[in-house]
């Protein structure tokens, strides 16, 4: 089990595709965090996009008090779609090269791979959720320098809390990523229609509940997207009015916790049972 943990680790690390949606979910988190943001401050009254916000409130959203809100806040949507591919590339991978066939033949199970799969996954993820981190905190304390603000960062606990609620929503959509390819044993198809269940089909089902049929609204407070959404809501403690897309007060922070590691054990379990019934070829 140790050795294919190791193995998968190594793949995932010469892996340029998994760097590449990394550098993708940085970028993404750094421009819409704060390259926008500090235009918006830089512009002024000039800037139509900002006017009625007081540029201290801009300012005060770059600053590190506010560091978590950048760094997990496009997780539920954007960053999400970037680790359900990772997922779908990792273990769809095996079935689209044919090397999966070669792994079982060095004497670990089913079983074993998949599991070794998920750990490596999990430790990708912690790095991802880290380097994104990293990068947030030193852009908010560029900031702070350049334009004299408060260095006022989240109690240590708060900034765990926050990690460690970002890493189980790309965690959740990582899994799903997964079981969508052992179910189709390929990459494209679980890539195709898990981003766009995260940016479409889920975000029009909860928008067509909640303006259309309220009473439904017990359906929708049960989709894995909804969750990740109230969990970051949760663990940030961010205004509604700040909120970026996704993220949103659906329901409270322990019930969008238990529903996150619900569908996380669904989601590897079912994995896990359909690798090994099914021919996998």
């Amino acid at each position: 089990m140790l050795g294919s943990y190791r193995a998968e680790v190594l793949k995932l690390r010469k892996r340029s595709a998994v760097w590449v949606l990394f550098g993708a979910g940085l970028v993404l988190s750094l421009i819409f965090g704060y390259l926008l943001p500090y235009l918006g401050y830089a512009t002024g009254d000039e800037n139509p996009q900002t006017d009625g916000i007081p540029r201290s409130e801009i300012l005060r959203g770059m600053l590190p008090e506010r560091v978590l809100d950048n760094t997990i806040g496009g997780y539920p949507i954007f960053a999400g779609a970037l680790a359900l591919v990772l997922g779908a590339i990792v273990v769809g991978g095996e079935y689209t090269w044919g090397t999966l066939k070669t792994i079982l033949t060095q004497r670990p199970g089913r079983g074993a791979v998949l599991a070794s799969q998920f750990l490596a996954l999990a430790t990708m993820i912690a790095v991802w959720v880290l380097g994104i981190f990293a990068a947030c905190a030193l852009c908010s304390i560029g900031i702070a320098a350049a334009e004299n603000g408060a260095m006022n960062w989240p109690a240590p606990l708060d900034i765990l809390q926050g990690l460690a609620g970002g890493w189980l929503v790309l965690m959740m959509w990582c899994l799903a990523g997964t079981v969508l390819a052992v179910a189709f044993r390929n990459v494209a198809l679980p890539i195709g229609l898990g981003v766009v269940w995260i940016l479409g089909i889920e975000t029009l089902l909860a928008g067509v509940v909640n303006s259309l049929l309220p009473d439904l609204e017990f359906l929708s407070d049960v989709l894995p997207g909804t969750n990740a959404g109230s969990l970051v809501f949760s663990v940030t403690g961010m205004a509604t009015a700040d909120a970026p897309p996704g993220v949103r007060d659906a329901v409270g922070g322990g019930r969008a916790l238990l529903t996150l590691l619900a569908y996380c054990a669904i989601f590897a379990v079912l994995a896990a049972w359909t690798t090994r019934r099914r021919d996998v070829t």
